[in-house]
């Protein structure tokens, strides 16, 4: 049985300081073939509200992430739509875990509850969880989705850009 290939493919690179995974690219995204590209969605606005890149990036610039110590992936890679059309349709824990320990980035963050819950297989709060996955530190962050709009904190985004970048460039 053939694997399919995956919707977006994953930005990582040796010694970032941090990944985001996301549950799955959204619809916006796909037609884009671009990280974070839907209208309402603030992922790269927050990236640099709370100093993460010191640019303003667009959807399109997702690969010069590792630039600013930054990756991307997805808990599904073969799967596309909001979190509800998704599900948990392609969540693939064990590769998750195998690419973080890859590319061994120090910090792990979830963009949204969903993705926490699928890789780590349990009830999620914000903030850093008790666990590591592929040896990195786990957090979990308010969703950037629009969709989310009614969840949104940008205080633990605050607490994970504070910690990422109190390490010395990109790990």
């Amino acid at each position: 049985m053939s694997v399919p290939p995956p919707v977006l493919p994953d930005v990582l690179a040796p010694g970032l300081r941090v990944v985001f995974c996301g549950t799955a690219p959204g619809t916006a995204s796909v037609r884009a073939g671009a990280y974070y590209a839907g209208p309402g969605n603030g992922f790269w606005r927050t990236l640099y509200e709370v100093g993460l890149t010191p640019i303003l990036l667009h959807p399109a610039e997702f690969a010069r992430l590792p630039e600013f110590g930054i990756g991307l992936t997805d808990i599904s890679k073969t799967a596309s739509g909001s979190d509800q059309e998704v599900g948990r349709r392609g969540f693939d824990p064990a590769r998750l875990e195998a690419a973080i320990a890859a590319a061994s980035p120090a910090h792990l963050a979830f963009n949204g509850k969903n993705a926490a819950r699928g890789a780590l297989g349990r009830p999620v709060d914000y903030g850093t969880q008790p666990e590591r996955l592929g040896g990195a530190e786990v957090w979990v962050l308010p969703s950037t989705s629009g969709a989310a709009r009614g969840f949104w904190d940008i205080g633990p985004w605050r607490e994970l850009a504070a910690t990422a970048l109190s390490t010395s460039g990109p790990r």
